[in-house]
């Protein structure tokens, strides 16, 4: 099997881009559909408007209904074809461009992703990971390309709130790890192929990002500071983690990730705080050198490390075996670990992480 690398068409981070907006997208169309929160509409609503009338493109906007699941896929699917959209314009959090994309594969147009947040590394992908309208993770869809566009305006990520970020860093704390554990098993990647050496290299590049500057954005963003570092780890969370996982593949964490979402409790958690105990989760499986170094980075950062942080108060063996169950369901990830992988033994380690993250906190 070839070895595959897929990125978006255009890549573009930097102050005040949100304002140019429109600029970039009349390269794909005279006629948009945004879909954007209400929040969203209230805090760029008038700045996008702005942007779009002075390129003389038309646009209709959509509001978001919260959930990326097949029926919002297909209400806003329904909403482009009714405005006779050329392109799709997704503005917000990983759902909302999830499912932007997942429209505008369906209706056969150009996207443009305009994250306000550095929260998942999903800007980037040709997937959409599809819920239940009740938040459980249902299935991924893979779409023939990825976006068109994915503009970053740094300035209004900076000002978004820390937490975010912050869950930005553990989705992409998985990127190197996952990509390790797929080139051990010789995997097939979500790009249709095998991990390319460019990809290994962005992955790796990711997670030394991460641990270069880090704890470095997080205090600065704190602060109300845009910095070097935090320039450094909005492109980490968003491009480095986003070709790194597409291109060098995805394994437990991620997996571990779907399957917490069958508890109910978690689903006030971001992604990038879930997958972040998967990737804990995953080193516990593989006894990984690494383990340490990751504990130490998420309590340097607030990534959640207990079942407690996560808001699961019930996690007895029965419970999280079941959780372990989805996870290690045929249509996910976790088959790419090097190694045979069954509930039990995602469970011992799910509960080994806890352990050790509750220690970890004692010691503070």
């Amino acid at each position: 099997m070839a070895r595959i690398f897929i990125s978006p068409s255009k890549y573009v981070q930097g102050p005040g881009e949100l304002a140019k907006l429109g600029s970039y997208v009349k390269a794909y169309g005279k006629k948009a559909l945004v879909i954007i929160s209400e929040g969203g509409m209230r805090r760029s609503g008038d700045l996008i408007s702005t942007s779009f009338a002075q390129e003389g493109v038309g646009l209709v906007y959509n509001a978001f209904k919260g959930e990326c699941s097949q029926d919002e896929i297909d209400r806003l699917t329904t909403a482009a074809t009714d405005a006779q959209a050329q392109v799709i314009v997704g503005v917000g959090g990983g759902k909302i461009f999830d499912t932007a994309k997942a429209v505008a594969a369906a209706v056969e147009v150009s996207v443009v992703v305009v994250p306000t947040i550095a929260a998942t590394d999903a800007p980037c992908s040709a997937l959409s990971v599809v819920y239940t309208p009740e938040g459980q993770f249902k299935e991924y869809q893979f779409f023939k390309q990825n976006p068109n566009l994915v503009l970053m305006d740094t300035d209004v990520i900076a000002k978004s709130p820390v937490r975010l970020t912050v869950s930005g860093m553990g989705d992409a704390l998985a990127t190197y790890f996952e990509a390790r554990a797929c080139t051990q098993s010789d995997a097939t990647t979500c790009a249709g192929g095998k991990v390319t050496q460019a990809a290994m290299a962005l992955a790796r590049l990711c997670y030394d990002t991460l641990m270069e500057d880090g704890v470095k954005a997080k205090l600065a963003l704190e602060a109300g500071a845009s910095t070097p570092a935090v320039d450094h780890i909005i492109e980490a969370n968003t491009l480095l983690s986003g070709l790194g996982f597409e291109s060098a593949g995805l394994a437990g964490a991620h997996a571990i990730h779907n399957g917490l979402t069958a508890m109910p409790e978690t689903h006030a958690m971001y992604h990038g705080e879930k997958v972040a105990f998967g990737t804990l989760t995953q080193l516990v499986m593989e006894d990984a050198d690494e383990l340490g170094e990751v504990l130490d980075f998420c309590l340097a950062v607030g990534l959640p490390v207990t079942f407690r942080q996560l808001g699961v108060k019930d996690k007895s063996y029965d419970r999280v075996l079941e959780v372990a169950k989805l996870a290690c369901a045929p249509n996910d990830t976790l088959g790419n670990m090097p190694f045979e992988v069954t509930p039990e033994l995602v469970a011992n380690a799910m509960l080994a992480a806890d352990a050790y993250g509750r220690e970890a906190l004692a010691d503070l």
